[in-house]
């Protein structure tokens, strides 16, 4: 092909050099616009006009004269290829905007690039922000990786939708967003041969987990509480059957042992899953003149609140209010709210991370613990 020729457009076969005049008035001025071609380079773009073809590994290879195998491998960074070769391919690829079609890198590689979020279809209302936060920090990862979020829901005990995505092989990884003290998702997962990774800690064996720091936050909040003189502290917890909960309540054991002390059993209410039984075991505490009512989560705790409103019960001048986690829902109340501050989206940020680690054969930690904040407010004062 010569110099000029990408100059050229054909009206009726006959050529008309372009490069001098306006190519607005050449398309007016001929009527054969139907049987218009481009002649292309050998970059295949049309010169002075800006349009372009997306080019494709084959392209890329006739290019610079090597096989196609080559160019996958200096794309995918797997294979043996000189680093000379490799730096002349991702250069090129660079100087013409190449992007792998993501359907054939994932079977060139062997991946979906497709990661599972598992999320509890049980979750209350107030807990939404939390997965919300968590499924936002997991995104800016695995976008950034160029990796889709593939969403199930799975109840506690029913896995079924979860064994349908790994035996279609749609992804290449999987996260549960909520661990349970018998767990049906984790003990699938190890029995299939994909990674994955929980935004919670379990006691499996061999599981990679993250989580924040669960136990330790509650014991110094309990600490902090008791030092304040608060004797008498009633616990108000949700589902014992969630690792969570477990964990926020050998916190809260461990407080009292390490200042020798003993928590009263009666004052120990568990598995409140109603707004009836929140509302029973409000009046159960303030019957028994407790101190303090010190709730394991924030959806409990905006009950209980409620419930003291509902009985003209001040805080914190009648009885004080604490929470082993704080969320939007309980940051307008009046008066604040004493809490445990832990950052969702960070959690989701280093899960994703993690996964993606492994699903690229590094090296990860099994158990990872995140920070947290200890936020003194008006409630217990």
């Amino acid at each position: 092909m010569t110099e000029s020729a990408k100059n050229e457009v054909f009206f009726d076969k006959k050529p008309v050099d372009i490069s001098a005049q306006n190519y607005e008035n050449i398309i007016a001025q001929h009527t054969g616009i139907l049987r218009m071609k481009w002649v292309w380079t050998k970059t295949r773009k049309m010169g002075n006009y800006g349009m372009s073809k997306n080019i494709t590994i084959s392209d890329v290879a006739e290019a610079l004269g090597v096989s196609k195998t080559t160019v996958s491998r200096a794309i995918s960074g797997k294979g043996r290829i000189g680093e000379a070769t490799r730096k002349r391919v991702m250069e090129y690829i660079t100087e013409h905007d190449y992007k792998p079609n993501v359907i054939a890198k994932g079977l060139a590689q062997s991946k979906t690039y497709n990661i599972c979020v598992v999320m509890p279809g049980n979750y209350a209302l107030v807990d939404l922000p939390f997965f919300q936060e968590a499924i936002m920090g997991i995104q800016e990862i695995a976008g950034m990786m160029e990796y889709d979020i593939l969403l199930c829901i799975s109840q506690e005990n029913d896995v079924s939708s979860l064994e349908r995505i790994l035996s279609n092989h749609k992804v290449d990884g999987v996260i549960l967003l909520r661990t349970f003290v018998k767990d049906a998702q984790i003990e699938l997962l190890s029995s299939r041969n994909i990674p994955f990774v929980t935004a919670g800690s379990t006691e499996y064996k061999n599981v990679i987990q993250i989580d924040h720091d669960h136990k330790n936050a509650c014991r110094e909040l309990t600490s902090i509480i008791l030092m304040r003189g608060m004797e008498r502290i009633a616990l108000l917890g949700g589902n014992e059957s969630f690792v969570v909960n477990r964990s926020r309540f050998q916190g809260f054991e461990e407080a009292y042992t390490q200042m020798g002390k003993q928590y009263e059993q009666d004052l120990i209410y568990m598995n409140l899953e109603s707004k009836a039984f929140m509302d029973r075991a409000v009046e159960s505490a303030m019957d028994q003149k407790v101190d303090c009512i010190l709730c394991m989560d924030d959806a409990i705790c905006s009950q209980v609140l409620r419930k003291l409103r509902q009985e003209h019960i001040k805080v914190p001048r009648d009885v004080r209010v604490a929470s082993f986690y704080n969320s939007s829902v309980l940051e307008n109340n009046i008066p604040s709210i004493t809490s445990l501050s832990f950052d969702a989206r960070e959690l989701g940020s280093a899960v994703c991370k993690n996964l993606l680690s492994q699903i690229e054969e590094g090296t990860v930690e099994e158990r990872t613990l995140l920070s947290y904040e200890v936020v003194l407010k008006e409630s217990t004062k």
